[in-house]
């Protein structure tokens, strides 16, 4: 296979044979078959912490999770103890760097951020194809890794041979001036240039339309967190923030309920220095989360579970977030203080179209607030549905004794409770095939050397089992 050129008079057939390299591996790219708008996409996510005292062993709290969450919509995440449900929402959130996978988040534009990442690939453009062309003949899996970081950046333009010209019209997008406003007028303007660049390129450069075409459709604007520097990740997390369990270890007991609001608001510059605007802000965001605005000068041992907890909430919603992941949020209050805690998130969550990840280990909880549930088990993703389809109908063995063990007060109607026998098996050393099946009452031989993926059964419910339920 020949390879191509940096300049415009490569051959026919160097074209022909890398055009048909790229579709290849784009084949195995999925689309997405939903008209959601997703604001955080995870693919292959692992999070693996070594053992201490031997580098050959590591805990795998996180073991290939892809999913998508959309916006304005609540995902439970449900699971047993130390199955790794805080460990995926804290390394979604980067505050644990992930081993391996790619976390995009779609609540920026790439032009409003221009991460560093991108720039150094719009710069390699012509080098970097011809990695991924001699990476092609050596090991598919990482060429497919170079593809899909290429594609989403350049599109159908990786067809192109004037690989200057690609390289100059991205630059002079990504890389000059800019507002940092997606919605402002010169932003739109710039935006429209670009892509009428973009489409001028592909006409006088590109013969092959229906390819072009092809990997235009993997475009993607996801901005990939796991490959930002500190400072770019730092400037998102006004975007992205995060509710803590404990309402009493996750507050700083020497700071004012006013100075633990205000901390954000200041690192991240939406005030210029403490003086009265930003006072009535944060007593603005207070009275919204239920707290009277003269707690402002009071301290976390003021105050109770409770309302600790609507601190944690407010230190939060402060900085205006797109996106909070909820750490058993509810778990260490009163089940009357849960409610309020409950319909005081549903009720923010509405008013600033907010996007919750809401992980607990209580079923009744999650089904309460959620719209979706993903159901999670030593480190994957074994079942996912919207709520009233899982408790309606579980298709996993594992979601099925999770739902059985919800007590009743029915007298009339019992559960069947479902025992779960032996240990949950260790997360160093899981077991072969389905990692569930040393625990599951329907195993198979098959469940004991083949791992299940996690497949669409029914439109929109998903589930890693050879044998779903029915």
């Amino acid at each position: 296979m020949a390879q191509v050129h940096e300049n415009r008079n490569s051959s026919p057939e160097s074209s022909e044979n890398f055009s048909s390299v790229l579709l290849e591996l784009a084949a195995d790219i999925p689309l997405p078959e939903n008209d959601k708008k997703t604001l955080i996409d995870i693919k292959n996510l692992k999070q693996y912490f070594p053992v201490k005292g031997n580098k050959n062993m590591f805990v795998k709290a996180n073991d290939g999770i892809n999913i998508a969450i959309y916006e304005g919509e609540t995902l439970g995440l449900v699971g047993e103890s130390g199955c790794g449900k805080s460990t995926l929402g804290r390394t979604l959130l980067q505050l644990y760097a992930p081993t391996e996978g790619q976390t995009f988040y779609y609540g920026r534009s790439l032009n409003a951020v221009s991460p560093k990442y991108l720039i150094d690939t719009i710069k390699d453009f012509s080098g970097r194809k011809q990695k991924l062309l001699k990476q092609c003949r050596e090991d598919r899996k990482p060429a497919q890794d170079m593809f899909v970081n290429m594609v989403r950046v350049f599109g159908g333009l990786l067809l192109s041979p004037d690989e200057a010209e690609v390289t100059a019209a991205y630059l002079e997008y990504y890389d000059g001036a800019k507002t940092g406003r997606d919605a402002d007028p010169a932003e739109k303007q710039k935006t429209e240039t670009f892509e009428a660049k973009r489409r001028a390129i592909a006409d006088s450069s590109i013969t092959g339309k229906e390819n072009f075409n092809k990997l235009e459709k993997l475009r993607d604007d996801g901005i990939d967190l796991t490959r930002l520097t500190y400072d770019e990740m730092r400037h998102l997390r006004r975007d992205m923030q995060i509710i803590f369990q404990d309402p009493y270890s996750s507050l700083n007991p020497r700071m004012t309920v006013g100075q633990i609001i205000g901390e954000g608001l200041l690192a991240h510059q939406f005030f210029a220095g403490e003086g009265e605007e930003m006072q009535n802000h944060i007593m603005m965001v207070m009275e919204e989360c239920g707290l009277a605005p003269y707690m402002i000068h009071r301290y976390p041992h003021q105050f109770s579970g409770g309302q600790r907890q609507r601190i944690g909430i407010a230190r939060s919603l402060a900085v205006n977030p797109k996106f909070i992941v909820c750490d058993e949020a509810v778990s260490a209050l009163d089940v009357s203080i849960q409610s309020q805690i409950l319909n005081l998130l549903s009720d923010l969550k509405e008013k600033q179209n907010l996007t919750y990840l809401f992980i607990s280990h209580d079923l009744s909880v999650i089904k309460y607030i959620s719209d979706r549930i993903g159901v999670m088990y030593l480190g994957n993703i074994v079942e996912i549905a919207r709520s009233e389809e899982i408790f309606r109908k579980p298709l996993h063995p594992y979601t099925e004794a999770l739902l059985s063990a919800i007590p009743t007060t029915n007298i009339d109607k019992p559960k069947n409770q479902i025992i779960l026998e032996g240990d949950i098996p260790s997360p160093i050393n899981p077991p072969k095939g389905c990692k569930f099946h040393t625990r599951c009452r329907y195993v198979t031989d098959e469940c004991k050397e083949i791992e299940p993926q996690l497949m669409e059964n029914s439109a929109g419910h998903l589930v890693a089992c050879h044998r779903p339920l029915s």
